[in-house]
């Protein structure tokens, strides 16, 4: 890349910023128009806060807060679902296990709820087992030792970088029986109790968007195989080639599917 390139890139990054701060502080502002706590969201707790220490929550970092949570939140699910479904058209038995339960728990008047995702355990297990085969992000955001450890034989200063591999950690062939198989039914039985299935991270630097994940991918997920049948164009079977892994994993040669409305799902469907 030149210079000019870099410098077109800068300012494009930079006029970005400042239209997401805008809306985001457009936002604060109709929440305090309308008086602090009033609403029930996000923005109107942190502005119950911000009254009882305005210096740690400034408007920048509530501004901030937002953007982060908003970007994590569009990006993730939806390399998530892509992963999901390209195993499973890879495996179309599983994919006919989902609509059948789907079926009988929910039936065709009406479209996948949140409050169906209790009667649905198989669907969440194959959003776990995607998630544990690729997790949209493999490596966990860094943390630092707060003293001198030892590891396995490894000593770890205080004060060291660490990044923690999850993608490793999920397909280790000592805890997981055919770690590279896309197998759903793992999760069905409590052996995997004790197992480190951790793609939203653990402890006090976990995810806090790993509810709202789960319930966001079980829902769309659901809805989409309810309502449609999926086939792979042509007879070849999905490529599950993955793309360079960093930040996140992405596919490397993106998902196209053929699908089409399921008959027992038109009048639903036409109502939309």
């Amino acid at each position: 890349m030149t210079m000019l390139d870099l410098n077109g890139v800068m300012k494009k990054m930079r006029h970005v910023t400042h239209v997401n701060e805008a809306t985001m502080q457009k936002l604060m502002e109709e929440h305090l128009h309308e008086g602090v706590g009033t609403r029930n969201t996000m923005i109107g707790h942190l502005l119950e806060l911000q009254q009882q220490d305005p210096d740690k929550y400034s408007d920048f970092v509530i501004r901030n807060i937002c953007m982060n949570i908003l970007i994590g939140g569009v990006d993730t699910p939806t390399t998530s679902l892509e992963w999901t479904m390209a195993n499973l058209l890879n495996s179309q038995d599983i994919l006919e296990k989902a609509a059948t339960e789907i079926d009988k728990h929910v039936g065709n008047q009406r479209l996948v709820q949140e409050s169906d995702m209790a009667n649905l355990p198989f669907l969440q297990c194959i959003i776990k087992e995607s998630l544990r085969i690729h997790p949209v992000a493999p490596l966990l955001s860094t943390h630092e030792s707060r003293e001198d450890v030892t590891v396995e034989g490894y000593n770890i200063p205080k004060g060291t970088m660490l990044i923690v591999n999850i993608y490793q950690i999920q397909r280790d062939p000592v805890n997981w029986e055919e770690p590279t198989k896309f197998k759903p039914e793992r999760f069905e039985t409590d052996s995997m109790e004790g197992k480190l299935m951790i793609p939203f991270g653990m402890g006090r630097r976990s995810c806090p968007g790993e509810l709202l994940a789960m319930r966001e991918m079980g829902l769309v997920l659901g809805t989409l195989i309810q309502c449609f049948d999926w086939k792979t164009v042509g007879d070849e079977p999905v490529d599950l080639a993955e793309g360079p892994l960093g930040l996140s994993l992405p596919m490397a040669v993106p998902l196209h599917v053929l699908y089409r409305p399921r008959l027992a799902m038109m009048e639903v469907l036409s109502k939309l």
